[in-house]
């Protein structure tokens, strides 16, 4: 007994070392994790090329001397390709943003010029410029060789005709990049750079020369600019919804679960540590929806402990000791841990893959949590648990007992659900057609999927919607000459949006100038974003094929595990379901359709579905113990039963902390914050409602079928 409690002593220092130890690693690595554009301000720019199919080579030498010139600006800036004539471009903490906007769509220069100084030569005499290793009396040579154009072989010639023995300066935007010396007259077309110290100098002289003789043109697609003040109130207020949001859990868990809920507290400290190690390990950019995807993800991991904790009461219920119920606790939630964790992870790997910029951010945020939190729960909270038993707790009364009490007849109330469901589905299609007419469009779409320009101007006072009207809607409408502006007031602040056209880089400044001569704004409370209808169209086509793809691959997950097709087509049909009463919300609300809605979309599907598995799981178990007394409904009546609970306490959980971050967080927090709590609400009342009903309807249906057959 003396050695049980000793281990158990040991371990419990050792996990309280470790929430500690880890806690301040995170809390340490914090500065270290790598913030998005909307938390550390600065801009993003999509480009496209105008010429529709630029080669490989031509798209590698533009973003090489892209990423040059964006160095210029701020070490952290990144320039990568997207699909194949679309260049990204990220430049955090910048103050001067439409200045850079400006400036980098423009084409280089480049020019060769003589001692002094006259230009004999342009980037676009020079046809083409590659590397190459030559040898020269058995030493190898690193060179760029060069062709020139008809009309560059005739000036390149009377050049280095006039010029033998002088040297001829190479310049790319004002800057020499190299200045050979010239050994004799060249007038073939042709030529060698040679003295480079490696193939890589060779290789990034001739992309130089190649991009300043590109005809590439780059046109703005879409731009961002955001003010770095938004970015620390949103770090401040989410970290603090986030505190609170991880307070009410911790003492919900204690109070609902006792010993077993002071377990999953020190598991899930471990595990928030754990999640902010690892963000600056993988070197993960932060977004607001990333920070939103964290603290989702602290909401879901309650739920595998949950499962755990309510297995462990029914085992001791049913007379087995405590440190027996805590193994078999474990052992049966396993399988319904795994296929839903693994299911809401197929929502994740599709939104990373389909999405781009926030959304994938999102989505690796929420991938890293729910493996995170699996792990937690399955080895940490389980290593907590017998330690806690060894110091002794080994009452039954500091776990709880959950007996088998009175089955909820869920079944006789499937037709009332049904009704209500497709109620409130079709006055979502009511409301479409309803906001078609009014606005011209099915839904209320933001600026990611309609195209334009959306800017966000912070008051020095709370403005009312009469004074924007009158006031500050015929400034903006002077400057774009948009006679439909639209304004919106974001609550509980002095921040105004108005959507306007798309504007140009100086309409853009001269709206920021009218804002602080006019209201006295303060400039880095002004932010902006661009996006044209070309990026729109494939939000839309994104949006709706990331939902079908996350939908058959979980079909498909759901098929193979249950070896039953009638239960992975109700879980579809209620994930559908989901979707549209949430779309229903979109229509009638007139909530704003933007990028995070993709991300919102996903979130409701796996999470709903992870719901699901759980009372599957349980049907499935049932199923196998069922007796001859027992019919199907009773058996579905009894695994809803168990499972309601969970289902109640989860959701509970998860909707504290995104309610939270909905009363404290930033508007755009906000806007993803709402509709996932309608999410969350819909997912549970399917689960347990809707899900267990489909599949008792499918199957009678199914065994009606075959007995008639006979």
């Amino acid at each position: 007994m003396k050695s049980s409690k000793g281990k158990g002593l040991l371990g419990l220092l050792v996990l309280l070392a470790a929430v500690v130890l880890f806690g301040f690693f995170g809390y340490d690595t914090m500065d270290d994790i790598k913030l998005g554009l909307d938390l550390a301000g600065g801009v993003s720019i999509t480009y496209q090329t105008v010429e529709t199919d630029p080669t490989a080579e031509e798209m590698s030498d533009t973003i090489y001397k892209l990423q040059q010139r964006v160095q210029n600006y701020s070490t952290e800036a990144e320039v990568y390709q997207e699909g194949d004539n679309r260049i990204n471009i990220d430049i955090p903490g910048v103050s001067d943003a439409n200045a850079i906007l400006e400036e980098l769509g423009k084409p280089g220069s480049l020019m060769f010029t003589d001692e002094s100084g006259k230009v004999i030569l342009t980037g676009d005499q020079v046809a083409s410029a590659k590397a190459g290793i030559v040898d020269q009396n058995g030493m190898k040579t690193y060179v760029v060789s060069l062709t020139f154009t008809e009309e560059g072989t005739k000036a390149f010639a009377d050049a280095t005709t006039a010029n033998v023995g002088k040297r001829i300066a190479i310049i790319y935007d004002g800057m020499v990049y190299s200045n050979p010396t010239v050994r004799e007259a060249i007038t073939g077309g042709q030529c060698q750079i040679d003295g480079m110290q490696d193939y890589d100098e060779a290789e990034n002289l001739a992309s130089t020369i190649r991009i300043g003789s590109l005809s590439l043109e780059l046109e703005e697609l879409r731009s961002n600019v955001v003010g770095a003040k938004l970015g620390q109130e949103a770090i401040a207020t989410s970290l603090k919804a986030g505190a609170i949001g991880f307070g009410i859990v911790a003492l919900f868990m204690i109070v609902a679960y006792l010993i077993p809920g002071v377990a999953a507290v020190l598991a899930l400290s471990l595990y928030v540590g754990l999640i902010l190690i690892l963000l600056s390990a993988f070197e993960v950019t932060l977004t607001l929806p990333g920070i939103a995807g964290i603290i989702l993800s602290v909401g879901m991991a309650v739920d595998a402990n949950v499962i755990i904790f309510t297995r462990i009461k029914e085992e001791i219920g049913l007379g087995k000791t405590v440190r027996s119920a805590i193994k078999t606790g474990f052992a049966k939630a396993l399988s319904a841990i795994v296929d839903g964790n693994v299911t809401t992870l197929i929502a994740a790997a599709v939104l990373y893959f389909r999405g781009s910029g926030t959304v994938k951010g999102f989505a690796t945020t929420l991938a890293i949590g729910i493996v995170l939190s699996m792990i937690t729960a399955l080895f940490v909270t389980k290593g907590a648990l017998y330690s806690l038993y060894n110091v002794g707790f080994e009452n039954p009364k500091f776990y709880g007992v959950k007996k088998d009490g009175k089955i909820i007849n869920f079944l006789g109330k499937k037709n009332i659900c049904f009704i209500l469901s497709i109620a409130v589905v079709v006055a979502g299609w009511v409301g479409m057609a309803v906001n078609n007419g009014q606005m011209g469009r099915i839904l209320n779409y933001g600026m990611d999927f309609t195209g334009g320009t959306s800017t966000n101007v912070t008051f020095n006072e709370d403005m009312s919607m009469e004074d924007i009207s009158t006031k500050v809607v015929p400034v903006v409408s002077g400057i774009t000459g948009d006679a439909d502006v639209q304004t919106q007031k974001v609550s509980g602040t002095n921040e105004v949006i108005i959507k306007t056209k798309t504007l140009n880089v100086d309409q853009r400044q001269a709206m920021e100038d009218a804002m602080v001569e006019n209201f006295g704004v303060e400039a880095e409370k002004i932010t902006a974003e661009s996006i044209s209808g070309a990026v729109s169209a494939e939000m839309k086509q994104d949006a709706v094929a990331a939902v079908v793809i996350a939908t058959v691959l979980m079909l498909l997950y759901i098929w193979l595990r249950f070896k039953d097709i009638k239960f992975a087509a109700s879980a579809i049909l209620a994930l559908v379901h989901d979707v549209l009463v949430v779309l229903t919300f979109y229509a009638i609300a007139k909530w704003s359709v933007g990028s995070t809605f993709i991300a919102c979309m996903l979130t409701i599907v796996g999470y709903s579905i992870n719901a699901t598995i759980v009372i599957f799981d349980r049907i499935r178990e049932n199923m196998a113990l069922k007796t001859h007394k027992q019919s199907l409904e009773d058996v579905v009546n009894l695994s809803i039963t168990q499972t309601v609970t969970r289902s109640i306490n989860t959701s509970l959980t998860t909707f504290v902390m995104v309610f939270v971050l909905f009363l404290l967080g930033v508007s755009s927090i906000r806007e993803f914050a709402l509709p996932l709590m309608v999410g969350i609400v819909c997912g549970t009342y399917s689960s347990v409602c809707v899900t267990g009903a489909l599949w008792y309807v499918m199957t009678t249906w199914k065994n009606k079928k075959q007995q008639k057959a006979k």
